[in-house]
């Protein structure tokens, strides 16, 4: 009695098993499906991108497409597009990890009068929205002159102004001994010592983990490079691929497709390589006392 009720416990089990992994082999399909279109069209010819539109795979190959999207504009090619996005979002990814690194250890190990109000003030923008923002920031960077250049795109994140790193990387330090940090005194080690030589290298998960959120939101920021790059060539990816459309005469949607197709490719291959990190960072706290 007892084998056989064990038996169809666990032939429940395993049907729940293949039905949960249906499921979610269907779901994956569903959100990939418009990323497999983007990827297929970019291979049709321009004027039969929407008339085919309910076609997968295309009956006519060409790669027209990527040949006229990295000819640019105007002279200027779509590689010095690539080239100014990957310098924007390397550089202000840097600056926001290391800053947010430098911040989250003050914030979880120093004792220093307003820490609390300055812990609360970042909780707080964490839960303002960008948009409402960008006026009194358009004025302040037009004042300041950085208008029309990467500065506003840049600086800005070299001070810890995203909350969410901050508070990502303190709770990966919450989890870590104090410990360590009382050893490394009586060996004689300042804060900065303790910092760069006992908490950083055990931060490598969570700080691997924002610099690939990090890179992925720099990279895609449309609004920004709106609101503060003018001259074409100065212009990012994101910014870029907008170029190839035109309400006001034809657009190459073939050619924007490839080129979004192109502009996918840092994005994969970092979380590609880095994918261990982001998993840890993200399900771990640190280590475990």
């Amino acid at each position: 009695m007892s084998m056989a009720v064990s038996h169809s416990t666990a032939r429940h089990g395993h049907q729940r098993h293949i039905v949960y992994h249906v499921l979610v082999c269907a779901f994956a399909l569903l959100m990939l499906y418009p990323i497999a279109w983007m990827f297929f069209s970019s291979f049709k010819p321009t004027n039969t991108v929407f008339s085919t539109a309910g076609q997968l795979i295309p009956s006519t190959w060409t790669l027209d497409n990527y040949v006229h999207g990295f000819a640019g504009f105007s002279g200027v090619s779509f590689w010095r597009y690539l080239g100014n996005s990957l310098f924007i979002a390397t550089t202000a990814t840097v600056g926001t990890v290391a800053s947010s690194a430098i911040v989250a250890y003050a914030l979880k190990r120093l004792h220093f009068h307003g820490r609390k109000v300055l812990f609360v003030a970042m909780m707080i923008t964490m839960m303002l929205p960008a948009q409402i923002l960008l006026v009194p920031q358009y004025l302040w960077y037009q004042k300041l002159g950085w208008t029309n250049s990467y500065m506003p795109l840049i600086v800005p994140y070299c001070f810890a102004i995203q909350g969410f790193f901050v508070y990502l990387i303190m709770n990966f330090i919450d989890g870590i001994p104090l410990s360590l940090d009382e050893a490394a005194k009586l060996d004689g080690c300042s804060y900065y010592g303790i910092f760069f030589r006992v908490i950083l290298p055990l931060l490598k998960p969570a700080l691997v983990t924002s610099f690939i959120f990090s890179f992925m939101w720099r990279w895609d920021d449309f609004l920004s490079a709106l609101m503060y790059v003018s001259d074409t060539e100065k212009y990012p990816v994101a910014l870029a691929l907008k170029l190839f459309s035109d309400p006001g005469s034809t657009s190459d949607y073939g050619a924007m497709f490839a080129m979004c197709c192109v502009s996918l490719i840092p994005s994969i291959l970092i979380f590609l390589f880095f994918q261990r990190y982001l998993v840890n960072g993200v399900s771990t706290s640190g280590l475990k006392g």
